[in-house]
């Protein structure tokens, strides 16, 4: 092991040199740090002369041990560093902050010895050096661990208190205790999104964790999500969807088209981001009302995939007539065997499809890449397999109701 007897800088041997001059070492330190991290400025004055001089003091007499005997710090050494970390990660000082500090610590000790340094000592400065590096070695994992230990603390609590207040919000259980133990003031309103997540790419590529592409997927959306959205999110979400509780500081019904048309534009910014296709459902209500609002929510989504509806958001205005049929009922299966005579033949399901979307033959047509005529005659095939003539007025609602009555999830 190195010795301090063979360190000497300015003529001096260094451990010697270093504990004499420990206090003022101390004192400058401190004022660098807080001259160069402006964070650390903004501490209470008691703090800065207590618990961050007292960590400075540490931390600077472990290094001269460091550079007395050649040995890292101990464990009991660590375990104080890591203490103060974890203090400072309560604080909220980020960590990137709090590891500079320590190495403004050995800096400033640095500084100190150089300029007194003789060429005979060249040796002396270079295994200082060395030993600075292996004491910045072992310190540097130590605090960032200490640091991130209690940051993971305090994500676990927290991620439960939201958790108990969703919980709360969903059973319907008064939910105003849980909020403000976890900090949470209840809004206005809630939209209760219902969502369906696709898979990202990586999540079916070959020689790709699916499971860690769906984690970096959702961590993605659940970003971009809590970004855009003023207020506290509660997400009950897994790779493949769930439930999201958007605060709104608008009452439930007073929700304007705006409100409407600014939420469809995050959902397809967080799809984006998220690199997945999204579909949700939503719905508005007061926090007592969040059960019943979930419920209508996760209909309407059910309701829109089922239908066939693309990625985005969409409400009970939006889905009304497949979500009425949606609803169990022997109207439903009779209004759905009105096309029973069309099943197989998916040309002409598709040419009524289309027919009813583009508002035209020739538009149909078009669509199809076929001749007008040929629009004509399936048109005609359809009306005599079914009694349905999708060109009639009063035949049209009946078919549209029909196709939605086919396509709906709720029917045996």
């Amino acid at each position: 092991m190195t010795s301090d007897k063979g360190l000497r800088i300015g003529g001096r041997p260094l451990a010697e040199r270093l504990t004499s001059g420990l206090p003022s070492l101390t004192r400058t330190v401190l004022a660098e740090i807080v001259s160069r991290i402006p964070e650390y400025g903004l501490l209470p004055a008691e703090e800065l002369s207590g618990d961050i001089t007292r960590v400075i003091e540490q931390n600077l007499r472990s290094f001269i041990d460091t550079l007395r005997t050649g040995s890292t710090p101990t464990r009991e050494e660590l375990g104080l560093l890591r203490e103060s970390a974890a203090r400072r990660a309560e604080e909220g000082i980020p960590i990137d902050i709090v590891l500079t500090a320590y190495h403004i610590g050995v800096q400033v000790v640095w500084a100190s010895l150089t300029p007194d340094a003789r060429p005979d000592e060249v040796a002396d400065v270079l295994a200082v050096n060395a030993l600075t590096l292996r004491y910045l070695e072992v310190v540097t994992p130590a605090v960032g661990a200490g640091y991130l230990d209690e940051r993971q603390t305090m994500f676990d609590d927290e991620r439960s208190a939201r958790h108990t207040v969703l919980s709360a919000l969903l059973d319907g259980e008064p939910a105003e205790v849980a909020a403000g133990q976890a900090g949470l003031r209840l809004p206005p309103c809630y939209v209760v999104l219902a969502a369906s997540v696709g898979a990202h790419p990586d999540e079916v590529i070959d020689g790709v964790d699916p499971l860690v592409a769906g984690r970096r997927k959702l961590r993605r959306l659940r970003v971009e999500l809590e970004r855009q959205i003023r207020g506290t999110v509660l997400t009950s979400l897994t790779p493949e969807g769930g439930i999201a509780l958007l605060p709104h500081e608008t009452p439930a019904g007073e929700l304007s088209t705006r409100d409407w048309a600014r939420l469809e534009r995050v959902l397809a910014d967080v799809a984006r981001t998220a690199g997945a296709e999204v579909v949700a459902g939503a719905a508005v209500a007061e926090p007592a009302g969040v059960p019943e609002a979930a419920k209508l929510a996760q209909d309407v989504l059910a309701v829109a995939i089922g239908s066939g509806r693309p990625p985005g958001l969409y409400r009970l205005d939006d889905v009304l007539l497949e979500y009425q049929l949606s609803r169990p009922g022997p109207a439903l299966d009779r209004l759905a065997s009105r096309l029973a005579p069309l099943d197989g033949n998916e040309e002409l399901l598709q040419t009524l499809e289309t027919f009813l979307r583009r508002g035209g033959r020739r538009q149909t047509a078009a669509a199809l890449h076929v001749h007008p005529n040929t629009v004509d005659y399936r048109l005609r095939r359809i009306a005599d397999l079914t009694g349905l003539d999708p060109t009639r007025l009063e035949h049209v609602a009946l078919v549209s109701a029909a196709l939605a009555a086919r396509r709906t999830p709720g029917r045996a």
